[in-house]
């Protein structure tokens, strides 16, 4: 499920292991010959995703553009997994790499290809992830083998867009924006056991950012729903569908054109954006996990999917994305996991 600063870092998408992936068609979890037999207590939160990746959130950096989900890492198997005293979920630590193919700012018809990255793990219940440039930890901890799980805990993101990497000439006419540093929270639930298995979750959550930095002086909310499954014990997907509102000065700041702008880079006059709080974009994405080792929870797993976003209402009618760019925003990639 665009998430954590030197130049090259901060053009880091969210998303950044969200990839084009060939998952969409899913085999039954409890095929005979590859049950699980394991707790799957990582599956849910993404923030699609998905994890695909994060990625997450989640682009140079949209925050949201990182919700392909990231869950798609499972936490590793250990030999104290199996003591019956242990009460919180295992701990686990994981790290992934990769490429990802995104437009050079959200609602550009340009692209670009970056590298990707993303850190997350648990120690004693408490959950911890990374998606691109942003940092959010779940402070609920959990507790082994539940069902439903709450979460809630704080993030920090910086968003990079159009600080850089601008491809169109009219859009660089208009000058690049500062990096903004956004804090909010994150909060949601999950629950495991609905539809093919007991090890499949549904979740739900939200997320609300505010910019502490002074650039855009505004704030950002996401609210996702998400589903994941395992196929066996090598192989996960998931799904997930979000929606970015925008504040009035997030508008104003990164899709208005004032009469200076408008002289420079010969794109009229627009202050649609920046009038009052928007639904601006939705996305949705399926992300997907293939471990080398044969288990999801150990050594290496191939990662991947693919994000489909687009901008709507007054965000689509700025001459940024209706001229200069395009609606329909993609976000595709692939990397490697590694758990420890």
């Amino acid at each position: 499920m665009d998430t954590l600063a030197s130049r090259h870092a901060r053009h880091l998408r969210p998303a950044a292991l969200a990839a084009a992936a060939s998952l969409l068609a899913a085999a039954p979890a409890q095929a005979a010959d590859e049950t699980l037999d394991y707790d799957l207590t990582a599956l849910g939160d993404a923030d699609v995703a998905p994890g695909l990746p994060p990625a997450a959130p989640a682009p140079a950096s949209h925050f949201q553009d990182s919700e392909v989900d990231q869950d798609i890492l499972l936490p590793p198997a250990r030999p104290q997994d199996d003591d019956p005293d242990r009460k919180w979920s295992r701990d686990y630590l994981a790290i992934a790499a990769g490429v990802v193919t995104a437009p050079s700012y959200n609602g550009s018809d340009e692209r670009v290809v970056l590298p990707g990255f993303y850190l997350r793990g648990r120690l004693s219940g408490f959950s911890f992830s990374t998606r691109g440039t942003n940092l959010q930890v779940d402070l609920i901890r959990q507790r082994r083998g539940q069902r439903i799980d709450w979460k809630f805990g704080p993030l920090i993101n910086l968003r990079s867009d159009r600080t850089g990497r601008i491809k169109d000439p009219q859009v660089e006419a208009l000058g690049e924006r500062k990096m903004a540093v956004e804090a909010g929270i994150s909060a949601g639930v999950t629950y495991s056991g609905l539809i093919t298995s007991k090890y499949d979750q549904l979740g739900a959550r939200i997320v609300v950012l505010k910019d502490i930095s002074g650039r855009h002086g505004s704030w950002v909310a996401s609210p996702t729903i998400e589903y994941g499954t395992p196929i066996s014990k090598r192989a996960y997907v998931g799904l997930s569908a979000s929606v970015n509102i925008y504040g009035k000065g997030f508008g104003d700041y990164y899709y208005d054109i004032d009469p200076a702008g408008s002289a420079a880079s010969g794109l009229p006059v627009y202050d649609g954006a920046g009038r009052k709080a928007t639904a601006g974009k939705y996305t949705i994405g399926v992300a997907g996990a293939y471990a080398l080792s044969g288990d999801l929870r150990k050594g290496f797993v191939l990662i991947g999917g693919v994000q489909y976003g687009r901008m709507t209402s007054r965000f689509a009618a700025s001459p940024i994305v209706r001229i200069a760019g395009d609606a329909d925003q993609w976000i595709g990639g692939a990397g490697v996991a590694y758990q420890f």
